[in-house]
């Protein structure tokens, strides 16, 4: 490797970039830090620093001057102890080096991922965002008033849910001379209640999920276990807390004198054991003995106030004040509407389907500002991406397309009844984001893609035997069988096909897509549209040439799919010796010479059973039929698959396509009464 007499990465200005270095050269005995711009306009060298020290457990620091601002906390092995936003990151991976010629801090990942200190001494993790052109600020430091460093003083325990946010720690007080509360060089605002008798009967107690004192004068030794820790911190009567150095519990840091900026940090805090006296252990056991049963009697008079508020309040609105209630509420959400579109699609939606919403920027971060790398698929509404939230789940984001003309009522439809249907042959949904332009669902990662992935893909095929192919037909029957009988809702999905299946880890079939589904109320068997949605090949020939459709549109689907899985081969993209030949009309032509088993697909070699496989296809051939009185219902086809039930010979299905042209998925939009008039090429991949 060449040797470099200079290089920038060695002279840091205000910002952090993937890879930089940020510490302490000790072989040239030189710094790597960011320092501010002196204002907006002017990049000469400012006040503020962002600099390790080295000094008892590596930390960083924003600095002005000398004088510390606010600190990291330590690096506990996988981050920094006290910052919020690095337990988990999808994208970007932190680490820390420490070696004998250099220890620093970096990270990499997102090319557009940077940190930079700005001249306030405020450091700012941005991600720019293609989309937007522009950054966006994911996280700032400091971001509340516990954030200021030794903002509670020596032995204080800052929480910022609390107003004010200072208390002491455990086995201290007010300081009775500090009357006003407030720090000062000469007096302090927490001192002990009673002075400590080393050894005779002080011990330790526990603070859970503290962001731990400054290390800077602590002693760390990474040999030591925590038990090690405790004996060596108890036989030492100046150690005034100790901690384990990681969040595997190794290490052992122990601290002398004061402890100072120290605060509650439940996102990744650790523990913090603190010397106290005899008493103050005394009076912890015995509270937390009663501490169950004071809890009960709290929760019992709050549940009863709960309880009370609720029935006065429903009785107020639903019997004296619906009027003004209604009025009210109308007033206020004119009100919303008018100041925030982006606010009144998320209240309204919040409050009609009861999803969880995310924001913008936490599915930028999830989905790496939606790498090309992350791409599942694209449908006929936009495209499908591969994401991580921040607590390590798997989530699979479907962004409505800006450019799009159509979709933002397939959008509602879908986020209307996807809210409100649960099944385990159903894709689930997790929530959405509806921000400034940006529509989009999040659901639940399908490893194996969708069925068509696999099925349709001669080397991928092999996966699919029997059983699995079977098991696979029986998911989406029962699935279908839930939306057309057993949920609270009727419905008709309207676009069943192979790349509307996904496939989780077990293979498992779980359907999705439901932009194009309706809603059938009471004894509502069929109805007519004069805009007709969905793909060629998967069309019940009554929906494709009049616009009529129903459950019978969907069993016609499900016959298709059916004999798709079977065969390994599309409807539509299927020849033979006949150019107008489709797979409807040759398992049709197989069946009637008595051939039915030649349909099955090849790559399931002749291991599988005959009398089975032979009555699926018929079923398949059942559900196909032209008239849809001569199709059975779900659950009839369900009890056909799972029984050796006699069954009705087919008549000769409906092909809906005889056309020699070559369609690929054609989603299709039909106006008026008369012929198709707009098309549009969709190729869907696996989620």
């Amino acid at each position: 490797m060449a040797d470099f007499l200079w290089q920038s990465f060695d002279y840091p200005t205000d910002t952090h970039l993937p890879g930089m270095k940020l510490g302490m050269n000790l072989k040239l005995g030189t710094s790597r830090s960011l320092r501010s711009w002196k204002s907006p306009d002017d990049p000469s060298t400012g006040d503020f620093s962002f600099e390790m020290s080295g000094a008892g457990s590596v930390e960083m620091f924003i600095k002005k001057g000398s004088q510390k601002i606010w600190r990291t906390g330590k690096w506990n092995g996988q981050g920094w102890n006290g910052v919020p936003g690095y337990k988990y990151n999808a994208f970007l991976n932190f680490s820390l080096v420490s070696n004998p010629d250099e220890i620093y801090y970096t990270y990499s990942g997102n090319s557009t991922s940077i940190s930079a200190l700005d001249f306030f001494g405020v450091l700012q993790r941005r991600l720019w965002v293609e989309s937007t052109n522009r950054w966006h600020n994911i996280r700032s430091y400091p971001e509340n008033v516990c954030d200021n460093y030794g903002k509670c003083g020596s032995f204080g325990r800052c929480n910022p849910n609390y107003s004010p946010p200072c208390l002491c720690l455990p086995g201290f007080k007010n300081n009775p001379s500090n009357v006003c509360g407030v720090l000062d060089q000469g007096l302090k605002i927490c001192v002990r209640k009673r002075e400590l008798l080393c050894g005779k009967g002080d011990g330790f107690l526990k603070l859970e999920n503290m962001k731990l004192h400054d290390t800077s004068n602590a002693r760390v030794d990474m040999s030591l276990s925590i038990k090690e820790c405790e004996i060596q911190c108890r036989n030492n009567c100046s150690c005034t807390a100790y901690s384990s150095a990681y969040v595997d519990g190794s290490g052992c840091i122990a601290w002398f004198g004061d402890l100072n900026d120290v605060r509650d940090f439940p996102e990744w805090g650790q523990d913090l054991f603190v010397r106290v006296d005899a008493i103050e252990l005394e009076n912890s056991a015995r509270h937390s003995k009663g501490s169950f049963t004071k809890k009960k009697l709290v929760l019992l008079c709050v549940l009863v106030a709960v309880g009370f508020l609720i029935l006065i309040s429903a009785f107020c609105c639903f019997f004296k004040k619906a009027k003004e209630c209604g009025s009210m509420q109308r007033e206020r959400t004119q009100k919303q509407q008018k100041n925030s579109p982006s606010l009144r699609a998320n209240e309204e939606s919040s409050a009609k389907f009861e999803l969880p919403f995310f924001d913008l920027d936490s599915m930028i971060i999830a989905t790496e500002n939606f790498s090309p790398a992350n791409k599942l698929g694209t449908g006929g509404f936009g495209s499908v991406y591969k994401g991580k939230l921040s607590n390590g789940r798997d989530i699979a984001v479907k962004r409505l397309s800006r450019n799009s003309g159509q979709g933002v009522k397939e959008f509602k439809n879908e986020v209307e009844l996807i809210a409100k249907l649960q099944h385990r042959n159903l894709v689930q949904i997790l929530g959405c984001c509806v921000e400034e332009e940006e529509k989009m669902l999040v659901y639940e990662y399908m490893p194996n893609k969708s069925l068509d992935f696999l099925l349709f893909d001669r080397s991928r095929s092999i996966s699919l035997h029997w059983r699995t192919r079977q098991d696979i037909i029986l998911g989406i029957a029962r699935g279908f069988l839930y939306f057309h009988q057993d949920s609270r809702l009727r419905i008709v999905h309207r676009d069943i096909k192979a790349s509307n299946i996904l496939l989780d880890a077990d293979m498992n079939p779980k359907i999705s897509d439901f932009g194009m589904a309706r809603i059938f109320g009471g004894d509502q068997t069929q109805e007519n549209t004069n805009r007709v949605v969905g793909t060629y090949g998967y069309m019940s020939p009554e929906y494709a040439m009049d616009g009529l459709f129903s459950i019978k549109s969907d069993i016609f689907s499900f016959g298709v799919l059916l004999l798709e899985i079977i065969s390994g081969q599309k409807n539509t993209g299927f020849y033979h010796k006949d150019p107008s030949m489709n797979l409807i009309k040759h398992a049709w032509e197989l069946w009637k010479d008595g051939k039915p088993l030649e349909l099955v697909d090849p790559s399931m070699g002749t291991s599988f059973p005959e009398q089975e496989v032979r009555k699926f296809i018929q079923v398949g051939i059942l559900s196909v039929q032209e008239d849809v009185n001569d199709r059975p219902t779900m659950s009839s086809i369900i009890s056909r698959l799972g029984n050796e039930a006699t069954m009705p010979s087919p008549k000769q299905p409906g092909f809906v396509l005889t056309s020699n042209v070559k369609y690929q998925n054609l989603s299709v939009t039909r106006t008026g009464s008369g012929s198709v008039n707009e098309m549009s090429t969709t190729v869907v991949e696996g989620r």
